[in-house]
């Protein structure tokens, strides 16, 4: 019988001279696990999918700089950048001693992923996991995406708040209530005239301006040789299904898993998706490869 799952923790650490905050979960001396969020998403995405496998794997959630509660960028233009979080990501996992650790990234977090497997981290990720992220991204949904994070809403209520989340991630797939109010929860500042917003920097919206390239990945893809597994949500708008076979034939050949009911990003909240990627991580089987 399973231990049951051990008590989160939060944690702050200065990497490269910005403190990241992060929440961990799971036996410090187990096998560890990076879980990286999206854009414009905190580390506290991945409470449900970091408390599963938490028996068995210890699991560290950074936020991003300028999401959550870590430091916003104090240069934006030079900071809030993919080689940036890479960098960091390297002094993160230096700081805490882990020479090897799996990554599972929902769509930044993939990309982070993916260009520090072929630089900075090239042989620290054994596995990697990209949730709904590829080299290549729809330019249309990107530019969707770019438009909602550089103009972050406020509400006079946290229940307003809650129905903007509803709207704009319904593509995340099934939430309950409860889990609907968590993310808003994890999600929020209050600004100085008392409104609620998300919580990040609008600033780091500015990286499709600044490094308009950043997410152009095939030649760090093609260089990869470690195993891959893709989630894909069946009506996803920024990963085709074109680049998705691609990824099965070109660089490390990913197994790639369409995720049925969701689009941009599954929220790693079932037990459906958290044992496939499990499986993947403990190789206890090979990942599936489904149309």
């Amino acid at each position: 019988m399973s231990p049951p799952p051990t008590a989160m923790r939060s944690r702050y650490l200065s990497c490269l001279g910005r403190e990241l905050h992060l929440t961990e979960w799971g036996d410090e001396a187990a096998p560890a696990v990076i879980a990286w969020h999206g854009l414009a998403r905190t580390g506290r995405d991945f409470d449900d999918f970091a408390a599963a496998l938490s028996p068995r794997w210890r699991v560290i959630c950074p936020d991003t700089l300028g999401r959550g509660l870590s430091q916003w960028a104090v240069e934006p233009a030079n900071e809030y950048c993919l080689s940036f979080y890479v960098e960091q990501a390297e002094a993160l996992l230096d700081q805490l001693g882990l020479a090897k650790v799996h990554w599972v990234g929902t769509s930044m977090g993939g990309a982070i992923g993916t260009l520090g497997a072929a630089t900075r981290l090239r042989g620290r990720i054994r596995r990697l996991v990209l949730n709904d992220n590829g080299p290549e991204l729809a330019a249309p949904a990107l530019a969707r995406i770019k438009t909602y994070a550089a103009n972050p809403p406020s509400f006079g209520t946290v229940s307003a708040l809650e129905t903007y989340f509803r709207e704009i991630y319904a593509s995340f797939g099934l939430l309950s209530d409860t889990q609907w109010r968590a993310l808003t929860e994890a999600s929020l500042r209050r600004l100085p005239d008392g409104r609620v917003t998300p919580h990040y920097d609008p600033a780091m919206a500015a990286q499709f301006d600044h490094h308009p390239d950043d997410y152009q990945l095939w030649a760090a893809w093609d260089s990869l040789d470690l195993p891959v597994l893709c989630l894909r949500g069946e009506q996803s708008t920024l990963l085709t299904p074109e680049t998705a076979q691609a990824m099965r034939e070109r660089g490390p050949r990913a197994a790639v898993a369409t995720i049925a009911g969701c689009g941009h990003a599954p929220a790693l909240n079932t037990a459906e998706q958290i044992a496939l990627i499990e499986r993947f991580l403990a190789a206890d089987s090979p990942a599936p490869s489904r149309a």
